[in-house]
């Protein structure tokens, strides 16, 4: 299996950064090829500008993004990323929760290499989304440390509950250009995490690791599988049982 790693933490002595190393050991030690994509180690450039493009004769700046992908002219560090992703059979996302999200480089890269045309499209030229596109076969997962405790991610936590919080990620970043979403490798109570701890989690994260080819991903419903109308609304009586919110859109 390819796997690609997209890492962001400033500092490589991090949890973050450990959890990285012992997901790419134990990827190796199981015969995976894997590609480590380290943003802030290679100064990735978190903006997207016009300076992405080369030369395109689009004004409107979404359309600009898919003349350059299909006129070559993106720059090499995009395309190289591109490349990477048509590679990977599986792509994980390692980061640290800050502010409800993954930091600004990461959505960054994914700013500048979701290209129109790559992973969207719009108009005419619109590509299949939501289960299906240009990554469908792809599975992917997220790797996350969050310093607070579980209990406060929850139903009733003071954070929300943490799938609501990853939903704009697994959904609408990772299935809407097609790729399966795996359920998220979750690390709460960072901020107190000594080296036992630190052991036990090392150990199930090899587990984890060991077993991708296995996990069931999230039952996420297609757009063109029959449950959304014309307006893309969830067609009446499709829900789970006490399903609501971002739940609707998770088949039971």
């Amino acid at each position: 299996m390819n796997v690609l790693v997209v890492y962001a933490h400033p500092k490589p002595d991090s949890l973050t950064g450990a959890l990285k190393d012992v997901a790419v050991q134990q990827l190796r030690a199981d015969g995976h090829q894997v590609r480590i994509t380290d943003l802030y180690a290679m100064g990735w450039k978190a903006h997207a500008d016009p300076d992405d493009f080369g030369v395109v004769e689009e004004t409107n700046f979404m359309l600009a993004s898919g003349a350059a992908y299909h006129n070559g002219t993106l720059s090499t560090d995009i395309r190289a990323e591109q490349e990477n992703l048509l590679w990977a059979d599986t792509v994980l996302l390692h980061f640290p929760l800050w502010w409800f999200s993954m930091p600004a480089i990461m959505k960054g890269w994914v700013d500048r290499v979701f290209t129109c045309g790559f992973a969207y499209g719009a108009g005419g030229n619109a590509l299949p989304r939501y289960g299906a596109g240009v990554l469908a076969g792809r599975r992917a997962m997220l790797v996350v440390s969050i310093g607070g405790r579980e209990p406060s991610y929850s139903d009733r936590g003071v954070n929300g509950p943490v799938d609501d919080l990853l939903f704009p990620i697994h959904h609408g970043i990772l299935y809407y250009p097609g790729m399966d979403v795996l359920p998220p490798f979750l690390v709460y109570d960072t901020i107190r995490l000594g080296s036992e701890r630190f052991d036990e989690v090392a150990d199930d994260l090899r587990q984890r690791m060991s077993n991708l080819a296995k996990l069931e991903p999230i039952r996420y419903r297609p757009q063109g599988g029959g449950d959304y109308d014309r307006s893309l609304r969830l067609e009446p009586g499709r829900e789970a049982k006490g399903a609501s919110g971002f739940g609707l859109h998770a088949a039971s």
